[in-house]
């Protein structure tokens, strides 16, 4: 199991992390497809080649094609998305805010999945790429369609410990090289 293999990889000083890891997957609530989208969306969005190597096969097996398809899709328009918006946001010209985006975005309206599925997936790579703007919006949209916040926490938390994961492991690799 790839799991295995990137807990295994996981120093001992981040201990917490590698248990940590094996709780936000081994012991998800979510649904599968829930759960597996969101692990393949952060993964890609953690940037992390190990994790996505590691991950993406079990994510794959889980997963139907179509949903598949969905969670590379929510992390590739929220690579976007993130990065407009937060800046958009970020600006002190209010000015900004009334500019018409003119991106395209149509994967948002029609994903392939479940809508609630996607707007979670969306939400957790949006909270990797720290946009408030957008993580309010994914949240709203969830709250509206019933979904409790205990699972929005939870795609938040995968969330967190993925980025986590790729960062120290990447960190590790670049020292190893020295």
């Amino acid at each position: 199991m790839a799991l295995d293999e990137l807990k295994a990889a996981i120093p001992d000083f981040a201990k917490d992390l590698k248990l940590n890891l094996g709780s936000v997957i081994g012991n998800s609530a979510l649904p599968q497809q829930q759960l597996w989208g969101t692990v393949l969306a952060c993964a890609i969005a953690s940037r992390s080649p190990k994790v996505l190597r590691e991950l993406e096969p079990e994510a794959k097996a889980n997963l139907s094609a179509e949903a598949y398809t969905a969670a590379k899709s929510a992390a590739a328009v929220m690579a976007m998305n993130n990065v407009f918006y937060r800046t958009r946001h970020l600006l002190s010209d209010p000015e900004y805010q009334t500019l018409r985006a003119g991106l395209r975005m149509n994967v948002i309206g029609k994903p392939g999945v479940e809508k609630v599925d996607f707007e979670l997936w969306s939400l957790a790579v949006s909270a990797i790429n720290g946009c408030g703007q957008c993580l309010d919006s994914h949240e709203q949209v969830l709250r509206k369609a019933g979904v409790d916040r205990e699972t929005i926490q939870e795609a938040v938390k995968i969330a967190s410990v993925i980025q986590a994961v790729g960062v120290t492991l990447d960190a590790e690799a670049v020292l190893a090289e020295q």
